[in-house]
């Protein structure tokens, strides 16, 4: 057995899920078989939906260095491409991922983070098993924080590739009380999100989301020892700092990573091939991930398949996770 390719990436269409405040794609035809004898298709679409790559400029006016942030046609073309290997991070629903989730991942798999420089750093949460137009893929992913940032600068990778909702989590968006738009969404019990995660997870963890409360909880200094960096080149600590860690010294992301992510076995390093559209002054653009690798060593899964819009995500004989069980897991947590 030689090389297989593995498609990595969740199937685009005018229904897929997408974030909570973005607009629905719109697909047209300009010709059709029928009036034209060719097929044209228009589409219309924010280019952060579904699997995609996000380049500096995306949330950031400045990197570290101080040069501008660097557009998605100002990239290497190998940026979101190269020698990758995957992480299985075993964290419970709503959980925010540090760099003690990554070493314990690390360990499982028997991968010595030292080994990571250069490469390119899939993560594997579960999260992609219940992408759908769904609170529990949304207002509650697990997902990074700025512990994870520093930690994926501290190992040099040359990019990290997730299969949740952004490359931070929700909280740490503007679906929390974070951004310009601060959408503090309203959770399932009908109290905003926020309130949700406190009394859930207390006081102390929320904080780490929001920097007033942080700051007092825990004062100027710790806030400035663990959000510092970020605050003196401009940037409001708390807001998506995982980005913004990753991002502001060239580690690009890919979000939303999916397909038959599940075939790819922790620790096993493979190529991972991820090209955006070489857009001129791009923010970051939608792609095709896929991975190459030994046929021999794929895990024995079934291949997945989609159904979106709340049509059966969730079922097994889909491949996918069960959304419900997930939010019941969530909130039975302090029972």
């Amino acid at each position: 057995m030689g090389k297989v390719y593995v498609d990595l990436t969740h199937p685009f269409c005018a229904e897929i899920p997408r974030w909570p405040y973005f607009d629905k794609p719109v697909i047209d035809n300009a010709h059709t078989m029928a009036k034209g004898g060719v097929l044209t298709s228009r589409i219309e679409c924010t280019m952060h939906t579904g699997t995609h790559c996000d380049a500096p400029r995306h949330v950031m006016e400045y990197e570290f260095d101080g040069r501008r942030a660097r557009y998605t046609h100002e990239m290497p073309v190998d940026a979101y491409a190269g020698t990758a290997v995957l992480l299985n991070i075993d964290i419970e629903p709503w959980g925010l991922i540090t760099d003690e989730h990554l070493d314990a991942a690390c360990k499982a798999c028997g991968y010595n983070p030292d080994d990571l420089k250069g490469k390119i750093l899939c993560l594997n949460t579960g999260m992609h098993r219940l992408f759908d137009d769904s609170k529990a893929y949304y207002h509650y992913s697990a997902g990074t924080g700025v512990e994870a940032g520093k930690w994926f600068v501290r190992h040099g990778v040359k990019a990290v590739a997730m299969d949740s909702q952004a490359l931070d989590h929700p909280l740490h968006t503007a679906m929390g009380n974070n951004g310009m738009t601060r959408m503090n969404l309203l959770g399932a019990t009908g109290k905003p999100i926020t309130e949700e995660y406190k009394e859930l997870f207390g006081e102390e963890a929320y904080s780490k989301f929001d920097k007033f409360e942080y700051i007092r909880l825990h004062g100027q200094e710790a806030y400035d020892e663990l959000y510092g960096d970020l605050e003196e080149i401009g940037i409001w600590g708390t807001w998506e700092p995982c980005h913004k860690e990753m991002l502001g010294h060239g580690i690009v992301g890919v979000e939303n990573l999916g397909g038959n992510l599940d075939k790819i076995p922790a620790g096993v390093e493979f190529e991972f091939l991820c090209f955006p559209l070489r857009w001129y002054m791009g923010d970051g653009s939608m792609a095709r991930c896929v991975a190459r690798i030994d046929e021999e060593k794929l895990n024995d899964v079934p291949e997945r398949t989609y159904k979106y819009g709340g049509t059966g995500y969730a079922d097994a004989e889909n491949g996918g996770g069960s959304g419900l069980e997930y939010m019941q897991k969530l909130f039975s947590r302090n029972k």
